[in-house]
């Protein structure tokens, strides 16, 4: 996942929070942040929040990949 956050020009922190405010259906997500720049990358996740059908396809992929293991 960290080298499709790359290639959208997003850190993997900045692409979970674009995953998450993707759906009109949710209004904010909570962050955990105990520095000003871990506020900073937050917001840089709105500067892109479209993804395509292929990023999904593979965000959508890991859950089923880990259910292959067991932990």
């Amino acid at each position: 996942m960290n080298e499709c956050a790359e290639r959208r020009g997003q850190s993997l922190a900045q692409m979970a929070i674009a995953w998450v405010l993707r759906d009109r259906e949710v209004t904010s997500a909570l962050i955990g942040a105990s520095r000003i720049a871990q506020i900073e990358d937050a917001i840089g996740a709105l500067a892109n929040r479209t993804f395509t059908s292929e990023e999904l396809q593979a965000i959508d992929a890991i859950p089923r990949e880990l259910s292959r293991f067991d932990f």
